[in-house]
């Protein structure tokens, strides 16, 4: 009987608004065991996401995404009221479901029920990390300490770790860098550089000529400079930063920054117009400058602090007017200590020494402007950075700055550094060099000479002397001994391990210094 029903329809006539189904797979037919007649595969469809419409789509009769072709999906026919349809029970769980009646499936959970889901993971997962977090579940035995702002240096959060024993202290990143800029920041003092230039045709022009020049005298226009009374006759050439260190108007700078100017205007935050600067005193050396300018009150001023006592990793803050952004403020932590850069210039080349290297960012423009710790104190005065990388950047330390502060300020000659000597030329030896002095290897430095009334001189070191050695350190070469003796104190009595003649010998020498001795 059902599969009388089957064939006239009446599944169909119980279920109309339900597509026709068919056969997914090619099992035997329930009930009459007949064979499934082979599918077909009908052509799948890509789908996309978007508000595209008319898009086609499976048919939901077949699981598989195949419909049969053979002319058995036809219409449903209208079975005959005559005979009554014989009404099945839905198989038990895990049966065939083929000859049950089609149950519309369960929906899965809405929207709303899955965001309160979500909010209430949140709720739990964000409780559990504070109790983990304020109750020390997984730091055990360590102590997390917060320092207030300004109860010391830093004004920042640091981490103590070790237990009972003590520990080392961990700075991390200072939380006050917005307080230190807003009471640094009216310090620093943009800095204009100006020219006079020349409009007189070029050096090949017929008005520079002496013989044209007979007939038509220097007066001529274009062969001058303009006068201040002509107007425009100052070009800018520069910009750079200085700060206040003294509020009567004291500023300090880089000399790179005012050296070639004929004119120096300084912007001051909460005045309308610059101000002209004078130029008191500068080192070319040093690369250090000291300006003034007149004003009606007080000047805000920064306090110079210890560039020996700040560590390599605490933190530093630079600010100044790169490329003209005025007060632009960046942060970084000190790199390293004690760096010699030498840069080629104009007037020759500057060779500084004990450079304090950052990676707060430093561009053109940064130049005389304030590197700073975090009391806000200036601890270097930002000079230079690398073009050929990332967050190399070098400051002027204080330590260099305050030995010649009062020179600059007075403009007198400031006093130079001490460059040890010894007041020898010395050459590499070379296996030539090594044959003609009888030794058996090509080691150590030859003297080539010695200047008169020298340190070497007044020891009794003579041409042809070969150094090997001080205080019994092999010197193998004389790159390597210059550098031993720059590192010597001047008047340090330091022996030297010397061949003359073959012979060994050992020879005394008091370091001298090199600017006393007048030499370059």
């Amino acid at each position: 009987m059902d599969d009388q029903n089957k064939k006239n329809g009446y599944d169909d006539f119980f279920n109309p608004e339900e597509p026709k189904r068919s056969d997914d797979t090619n099992e035997m037919n329930e009930g009459t065991k007949e064979p499934a007649r082979e599918q077909e595969p009908k052509p799948s469809y890509y789908y996309s996401y978007g508000p595209t419409v008319n898009e086609p789509s499976q048919s939901i009769a077949s699981g598989n995404g195949y419909a049969r072709t053979d002319g058995y999906d036809r219409e449903p026919q209208q079975p005959p009221l005559s005979y009554p349809p014989q009404l099945r029970p839905v198989p038990p769980a895990g049966g065939n479901a083929k000859n049950a009646f089609q149950v519309r499936e369960k929906k899965g959970p809405s929207f709303k029920s899955m965001f309160l889901s979500f909010m209430a993971g949140v709720l739990v997962v964000g409780g559990l990390m504070y109790a983990a977090d304020t109750r020390n579940w997984f730091t055990s035995g360590n102590t997390v300490a917060t320092q207030s702002e300004g109860s010391g240096a830093g004004s920042g959060t640091t981490a103590s770790s070790g237990g009972s024993g003590g520990g080392a202290t961990v700075a991390a990143r200072p939380d006050n860098l917005a307080q230190l800029f807003k009471q640094a920041s009216p310090a620093v003092v943009k800095i204009e550089t100006y020219a006079k230039v020349r409009t007189n045709n070029g050096g090949n022009s017929l008005f520079n000529d002496p013989f044209f020049r007979q007939f038509f005298g220097d007066n001529y226009p274009g062969t001058q400079a303009p006068s201040e009374e002509q107007g425009g006759d100052m070009q800018q050439s520069g910009i750079g930063t200085g700060f206040f260190f003294e509020a009567d108007g004291h500023i300090l700078t880089n000399q790179h920054v005012v050296g070639q100017a004929d004119e120096i205007r300084v912007t001051v935050q909460g005045y309308d117009k610059p101000f002209k600067a004078k130029l008191l005193g500068s080192s070319y050396d040093l690369d250090l400058a000291v300006l003034k300018i007149e004003g009606d009150k007080d000047f805000p001023t920064l306090s110079l602090g210890s560039s020996d006592d700040i560590s390599i990793g605490d933190w530093v803050v630079a600010i100044g007017n790169p490329y003209g952004f005025d007060h632009t403020i960046t942060a970084g932590v000190l790199s390293a200590k004690e760096r010699p850069i030498d840069i080629p210039d104009q007037q020759g080349e500057r060779n500084y020494k004990h450079l304090l290297q950052t990676d707060a960012s430093i561009n053109p423009g940064n130049s005389g402007g304030p590197l700073l710790n975090t009391k806000g104190e200036v601890i270097g005065i930002n000079t230079a950075v690398s073009s050929q990388a990332q967050g190399i950047g070098f400051a002027i330390p204080t330590s260099t700055i305050t030995e010649v502060l009062e020179s600059l300020k007075n403009n007198t000659e400031v006093p130079k550094e001490a460059a040890p000597f010894i007041g020898a030329e010395l050459y590499d030896m070379t296996d030539e060099f090594a044959k003609q002095l009888g030794l058996e290897k090509a080691e150590g430095s030859l003297v080539k000479s010695v200047y008169y009334n020298s340190p070497a001189y007044l020891a009794g070191l003579t041409q042809f002397d070969v150094i090997v050695g001080v205080e019994g350190k092999k010197m193998s070469t004389s790159a390597a001994l210059i550098e031993d003796i720059k590192s010597r104190k001047v008047g340090e009595q330091v022996e030297f391990n010397i061949i003359r003649q073959g012979k060994e010998m050992n020879l005394k020498v008091e370091i001298g210094d090199k600017n006393v001795f007048g030499l370059q």
